[in-house]
């Protein structure tokens, strides 16, 4: 037996849909008629501008979707994942997959050098054969 969500998704996925777009432009429309007239004096919006506003927000700035670039919005799992990969390559290895990455990714996006390597010292600090060369 299926259970009633599963049964009635394709009714209650769109009226979800609409009951979020509704509460969405009530709450843009409420939250800028409460502070914009009165900070910048502008007037007062409708609430299909606040929906306009909202998809226009949306399209400028991101639906909230992964991103580009490095460790950025991956979490701390990923650098901890590749420090535990780069702690156990040789240093041969090592030195293979930095001149790789600085191959893909080393330079900017419109051919600058960064003002930071791809990769911190730190993960050289970390590899088992720097710590016994340490000692």
């Amino acid at each position: 037996m299926k259970s009633f969500f599963y049964r009635g998704r394709f009714i209650f996925i769109p009226v979800a849909i609409a009951a979020f777009v509704v509460l969405t432009g009530f709450v843009v429309m409420t939250v800028w008629n409460w502070t914009i007239p009165a900070i910048f004096h502008l007037g007062a919006i409708t609430f299909w501008q606040a929906i306009g506003l909202f998809i226009l927000s949306k399209i400028l700035f991101g639906f909230g979707g992964k991103g580009p670039g490095g460790f950025r919005g991956k979490g701390p799992w990923m650098r901890g994942r590749m420090e535990e990969r780069f702690k156990n390559m040789t240093p041969e290895e090592r030195e293979k997959f930095k001149a790789k990455w600085e191959e893909r990714c080393g330079h900017g996006r419109w051919g600058h050098q960064h003002d930071y390597p791809p990769f911190g010292t730190d993960w050289d600090k970390k590899a088992p054969d720097a710590e016994k060369a340490a000692e």
